[in-house]
């Protein structure tokens, strides 16, 4: 496969990526998967039973990457495996580092884009239940407006310190 189309597939399964990690959160996640996921819609310690899905999520990249390299699968499953990857590492930064700092950090979003992104992700913790939440995907998210409009009064968790 030649250099570039194998570029092309890498950043095209990144941009699919974000489809399949929307539709992932909102339909299972927060369908039938709520029982390992509400964990992190909770207060808890350094690890979550949320946490397994990271191991779930990057089991096709794996896949893909070791039979592309061992079974003769060809190197469009490689390139595909590592743009899941890919994803996965970028997901990590945003969501773990930036936003619930798992691991300490000074760093402060000052772009429109992070900003964006940040506030929609407490948005959508604002909903401690399966129910109600709002901003599924995570490298796009909706502006913040649109999604506190979407937010049900009833649904909010309690402001903290009560």
């Amino acid at each position: 496969m030649h250099p570039a189309l194998g570029i092309l597939l890498f950043l095209a399964a990144i941009l699919a990526m974000e489809g399949v990690a929307y539709a992932m959160h909102r339909w299972v996640m927060h369908g039938p998967g709520w029982f390992l996921h509400r964990s992190h819609h909770r207060p808890g310690g350094r690890f979550e039973a949320n946490d397994l899905y990271a191991i779930i999520f990057a089991a096709p990249s794996v896949l893909l990457i070791y039979c592309g390299m061992n079974r003769s699968w060809g190197d469009w499953a490689v390139w595909l495996g590592a743009g899941i990857a890919a994803y996965g590492i970028i997901y990590f930064g945003f969501h773990d580092i930036i936003v619930h700092k798992r691991i300490g950090h000074r760093f402060v979003p000052r772009s429109r884009y992070l900003k964006r992104i940040v506030q929609a992700h407490r948005l959508h913790h604002a909903v401690e239940e399966r129910e109600g939440a709002v901003s599924f995907g995570f490298l796009w998210a909706p502006p913040p407006e649109r999604l506190k409009a979407s937010l049900g009064k009833d649904q909010l968790r309690a402001p903290a310190g009560r």
